[in-house]
């Protein structure tokens, strides 16, 4: 605040100055935009623009296709990706019991039909080779006896028929000697002792005909036993010759032999492993006919047919698409092949969705490349159009 001032000499207050009034702030000027600056703005909303532009065209160009996409083949697809790679798997197990003393392949081998997988202990079964064999040539033996007795009972009915016609060409001597003796009798030029003598040789000789005729009956009889005997023996011979097969095929089954061609997996047999039949020893994937089981909804197999293409995509070969066609729908849901399939009689109800497995075929070209393997995820679209032409 200004100090007041008085002059001398006057009389009175002295006036009161007033306050000065505060100074207003000065007003700051705003700067005056250049001509790069607007030039910079104008560029940087033109690109904004520009992309903002492009976007929308490509989305605009994305939902299109995949409209396209959907009116031309989408709706003609039934998708899923609950479908797995499957494969026949075999298990081997043997057919004889004793030592492994051989493994002759190794995880993940490929093998061929008929290729020997493991030997077993044949000792036991070599034994009972040999002995099936001695007994097969002791009834060989008994058999060729027997036959050498029907060639001599056989000669025995030649030799009672040469004695029977021996005997009958007796009798007819006999009784042409008795007649004359009789004839002599009666006229006095011969003698009783005569007649005698010639009765008694044809009786004789009659009765030689009938030992003859039992002669041969004896024979033939005998013949007969021993045709019977033979054809026992031939039966015997029979039953050791099954035998000696049965034991040269538990021979053979020492070698355990691949029963198809596959991939050797998940081996358990070990040299000096104790193994009897039914133990599990490995197991063969073949590789080569491998297929996929999709499991579709209840509500997406009504246009499923067999014969229909599907375009598959595995999980495990990345970027690839494989064409293959539907081979049949299963007779059955899962739910019905599991170990406890449900029963929707009893407790409360609560309906849920079933699936029903759909057997894809994979081309045998690309089962053989060896790439898929059983149990891979697999994403299968089945063309409903392929069908219908």
């Amino acid at each position: 605040m200004a100090r007041s001032e008085t002059t001398p000499g006057s009389g009175g207050t002295p006036p009161v100055t007033p306050p000065a009034a505060p100074a207003a702030p000065t007003a700051t000027a705003a700067p005056t935009p250049t001509a790069a600056n607007r030039t910079s703005t104008r560029g940087n909303a033109r690109r904004k623009r520009l992309i903002l532009g492009t976007l929308a065209l490509a989305a605009l160009g994305f939902v299109g296709w995949k409209g396209w996409h959907w009116l031309t083949e989408g709706r003609f697809l039934i998708s899923t990706d609950d479908a797995y790679v499957k494969a026949e798997t075999v298990t081997i197990a043997p057919r004889a019991s004793g030592f492994v003393t051989e493994v002759r392949v190794s995880d993940l081998q490929h093998v061929k039909r008929g290729d020997v997988l493991a030997v077993i202990d044949p000792g036991d079964a070599e034994l009972a080779v040999k002995a099936a064999e001695g007994k097969l040539a002791t009834q060989d033996a008994t058999l060729g006896r027997i036959d050498a007795q029907i060639v001599a009972a056989r000669a025995g009915i030649d030799q009672a028929e040469a004695n029977l016609a021996a005997a009958r060409s007796d009798v007819a001597r006999t009784q042409a000697d008795f007649r004359r003796a009789s004839t002599l009798v009666k006229s006095s030029a011969g003698t009783q002792q005569a007649l005698d003598t010639a009765l008694a040789a044809r009786d004789r000789t009659a009765a030689g005909v009938a030992v003859a005729e039992a002669g041969i009956e004896n024979a033939r009889a005998s013949l007969a036993v021993v045709e019977g005997q033979r054809r026992e023996a031939a039966s015997v011979r029979n039953e050791l010759a099954v035998a000696l097969d049965k034991a040269r095929r538990d021979h053979s089954f020492t070698e355990v032999r691949a029963p198809i061609d596959g991939v050797v997996g998940n081996k358990a047999v070990q040299v000096g492993m104790y193994v009897v039949p039914g133990t599990r020893l490995l197991a063969l994937v073949p590789l080569d006919e491998v297929y996929v089981e999709a499991n579709y909804k209840e509500t997406q197999i009504g246009d499923i047919r067999p014969g229909a293409r599907a375009v598959l995509a595995v999980d495990g070969v990345p970027g690839r698409h494989i064409e293959g066609r539907v081979v049949g729908l299963s007779p059955a849901t899962g739910a019905q092949f599991s170990l406890l399939p449900p029963e929707n009689a009893t407790g409360n109800f609560t309906k849920i969705v079933q699936r029903v497995p759909v057997r894809i075929a994979v081309p045998a070209e690309v089962a053989r490349e060896g790439l898929l393997r059983a149990g891979m995820s697999v994403e299968a679209d089945v063309d409903t159009r392929t069908e219908r032409k």
